[in-house]
């Protein structure tokens, strides 16, 4: 059974849950784990222009997932649900990490997208691990980084498929 949002005066209580419930983007009504997922996409761009090269972003998605495990673990304390729905940081800091290695390319961005929500939502090992045995931020943000990993392999397989045969 899914928990309904916060109201939106929860976002500003504590940083943490600004930052947690993906500035807004987890209090959607619906999918709220889709909608934090298409927040990252649609600031993706814009991000990467804040940044001066590679490195930079790498830095700046580490400390995004440092940072996270500890907004996460108070946001989640502070609902009393370690993992609500409305907490999409886990998933917003993981996609543009999908996006940051995948293709170039708008077909690649659907495709990292589509692999990024179905693995997250599958949740293969050592994802279903994390999501069912580690109850605090560290858990919350692992199970995404590793669907985002498995999503970065998909991605990285099918590229080369492709190149392979001359596609």
């Amino acid at each position: 059974m899914r928990l309904p949002a916060p109201p939106v005066k929860f976002l500003f209580q504590h940083p943490a849950h600004l930052i947690a419930c993906g500035f807004g983007s987890g209090l959607s009504p619906l999918a709220p784990g889709t909608a934090g997922t298409l927040f990252a996409w649609a600031s993706y761009a814009w991000l990467r222009g804040q940044l001066p090269d590679d490195l930079a972003f790498g830095l700046f998605l580490l400390l995004a997932g440092i940072l996270g495990v500890s907004a996460c673990q108070i946001a989640g304390r502070n609902l009393g649900v370690t993992d609500h729905g409305a907490i999409v940081w886990d998933e917003i800091v993981p996609f543009w990490f999908v996006l940051f290695l995948a293709p170039a390319g708008f077909g690649w961005q659907v495709a990292a997208f589509a692999l990024f929500r179905f693995y997250d939502i599958t949740k293969p090992q050592p994802a279903r691990f994390f999501d069912l045995r580690v109850k605090n931020g560290l858990g919350v943000m692992m199970d995404d980084v590793i669907a985002a990993s498995y999503a970065v392999f998909s991605l990285a397989l099918a590229k080369t498929l492709l190149d392979a045969i001359g596609y």
